[in-house]
């Protein structure tokens, strides 16, 4: 069936409120002809009949990224950010669509909504909360991980996509990782939104891989970036607030939320505590400081401590250098140096007089 008659087809199916079958027969008419902003437009607006709001707003990307000066994309794009609350993206995209389509009001009313809402948001607390949350706070040497692969990764994929995924975080950030070889970066569209990530993956002769998660807490859209790889695709999604996600994506059942208390500049950290009489600070980081300089390992202990003192002081790539040589090499090499280890396994190095054998079980 042609393009055209396909298109014509799920035109059909949207006025008379069949609004899947409108969806799947869109996506036949894209397969044949992916360059067609007007399908891409038009099955967003699909999408949202249908609440598939993340859909909506990926498709009204492409939409644009085709054809920029095509009105009713932003307008698409803006009204699904809205009902996923991301009103100041909703904004920006209804401000770039507003000179596309000067006589068309609905452009300036919903810009109003958006001010009020985003001053609704900065002014008041959290509309909802789940009903059973527990806050605690945790102090800065709290958020330094130990040296183990297990405390910086958490796997989050609960079915077998086409390309695996994971993440970890700090208190600024969170790192999401796509394991997708080989990919070129042309084929890859990433797109970030206050609480909404799109990941586009079109291969030619492959079907198209969308990941689009409503994620955990807000970003900033302006501070995310992301890389590239031979092997992966590394996205750094840049926390609005120091809240610990305890996933990546948004969910309603959230059991625990921690918030981090990261001191910034000369702010000094604030510590809770059930006594009225006033804490010198000052004093005890001092002597707590001391104690720990004067404190005498020896054997292992003084081993961990050193190596400890390393990783906590080295950067991430550092860290990603010491965790692959010290697990590869069975604890015999520990190199700080990505460049060196992160292309080729790290093959174990014993200490002169001695050899490397493998555990028979």
């Amino acid at each position: 069936m042609a393009t055209s008659d396909l298109q014509r087809k799920a035109k059909e199916a949207f006025i008379d409120d069949h609004f899947e079958l409108a969806i799947d027969l869109y996506s036949q008419a894209i397969s044949l002809n992916p360059n067609d902003a007007e399908l891409f437009a038009d099955r967003s607006q699909a999408n949202f009949k249908l609440c598939n709001f993340t859909e909506a707003v990926s498709d009204a990307n492409k939409a644009i990224e085709l054809d920029p000066t095509m009105a009713k994309a932003y307008l698409r794009k803006a009204k699904a950010c809205i009902e996923l609350e991301e009103y100041q993206t909703a904004k920006t995209a209804l401000e770039s669509g507003t000179s596309l389509a000067r006589t068309d009001s609905r452009f300036i009313d919903l810009i109003k909504e958006c001010d009020e809402l985003i001053a609704e948001e900065a002014g008041e607390l959290p509309k909802e909360l789940p009903d059973k949350v527990t806050t605690s706070v945790v102090t800065p040497n709290d958020v330094l991980p130990a040296i183990t692969l297990s405390n910086q990764k958490t796997t989050v994929s609960s079915t077998k996509p086409k390309y695996r995924h994971e993440f970890y975080q700090k208190s600024d950030e969170v790192v999401l990782t796509i394991f997708a070889k080989g990919i070129p970066a042309d084929k890859i569209v990433i797109d970030f939104g206050e609480q909404i990530l799109s990941v586009t993956i079109n291969v030619p002769g492959e079907e198209a891989y969308h990941f689009q998660p409503r994620l955990f807490g807000k970003i900033n859209p302006a501070k995310c970036r992301y890389d590239v790889m031979s092997t992966k695709i590394e996205i750094r999604l840049a926390k609005v607030d120091a809240v610990h996600w305890t996933s990546l994506e948004y969910s309603n059942n959230v059991a625990t939320v921690q918030i981090i208390n990261a001191p910034s500049g000369n702010q000094r950290p604030t510590y809770p505590s059930s006594k009225p009489k006033r804490v010198d600070w000052d004093k005890l980081e001092a002597q707590v400081k001391n104690e720990e300089k004067e404190e005498k390992l020896d054997g292992d202990a003084a081993l961990n401590k050193f190596f400890r003192d390393i990783y906590t002081d080295a950067d991430e790539d550092a860290r990603r250098a010491m965790s692959k040589s010290f697990v590869e090499s069975n604890g015999t090499v520990l190199s700080t140096n990505w460049k060196e280890v992160g292309s080729k396994k790290v093959e174990g190095s014993p200490p002169d007089g001695m050899e490397l054998k493998q555990w028979e079980y």
